[in-house]
């Protein structure tokens, strides 16, 4: 059983201000969100209509260690992704963020797409399901319980440094990351969205909420890469 006891806000967060100023901000931050997803969703349907994605795809995975490369890649620029939704302070610093991240993960997504429309038919899809319906459940828990899981922090800076540093020894060693690193990594991504929700919830100003889109829009695309890559290891 959860327990349901309200955290108290952070006195400079927008929940320390009246319910018209949290509704507003919650609005703004998920519109924001929405709208970042359905950037990147258009834009990769441009570059594949277009017949883009093949190069790009073979260019990426072309590259020394190939698939892990990209991992890491992947990885690196979400962390630079939360980086910035921490420390950025002007709303067009916040827009110039998340226009950049959007853009970066558009082409790092390029070859699991690209691969998994190829091969695994249906599979994009299916996790596209997966992803909304964790995000969702997810969302649901930080906001009913409304329990501060700002403790989660430290465990996701050591998992992602984790993270990064098997992928960088799976390169040098030639090793290959399998589904129990994706098991291991979409734990994380949940991880990642219930300390997003709560600072949302708890810790972020009313003028931050494109950095908090930011923020939440990095752990979607963290769950969406490895519950691709886990169904994928499933049709293998």
């Amino acid at each position: 059983m959860y327990d349901t006891t309200e955290t108290v806000a952070d006195p400079h967060s927008v929940w320390a201000q009246g319910v018209d100023a949290r509704a507003a901000f919650v609005s703004r931050t998920y519109l924001h969100l929405f709208g970042a997803i359905a950037a990147f969703t258009a834009t990769e349907v441009v570059l594949f209509a277009s017949g883009a994605a093949e190069g790009i795809a073979r260019g990426l995975l072309g590259l020394p260690g190939g698939w892990l490369t990209v991992l890491g890649g992947f990885l690196v620029v979400s962390w630079i992704a939360s980086r910035a939704a921490h420390t950025v302070t002007s709303l067009a610093a916040q827009y110039a963020a998340l226009g950049v991240y959007i853009l970066a993960e558009v082409f790092i997504f390029v070859p699991l797409l690209y691969v998994a429309n190829r091969s695994f038919p249906g599979v994009i899809s299916s996790a596209a399901v997966v992803t909304t319906a964790g995000f969702a459940a997810l969302t649901g828990i930080a906001w009913f319980t409304r329990k501060d899981f700002s403790f989660l922090r430290g465990v996701l800076w050591w998992g992602g440094v984790c993270a990064l540093l098997m992928i960088v020894v799976a390169v040098l060693f030639g090793w290959t990351l399998g589904p129990v690193f994706s098991v291991g990594m979409v734990c994380f991504a949940g991880a990642a969205i219930l300390y997003d929700t709560s600072n949302v919830i708890h810790h972020y100003p009313a003028d931050r909420h494109v950095a908090a889109a930011l923020e939440l829009f990095a752990s979607v695309a963290l769950l969406f890469w490895y519950v691709i890559r886990l169904f994928m290891s499933a049709r293998d």
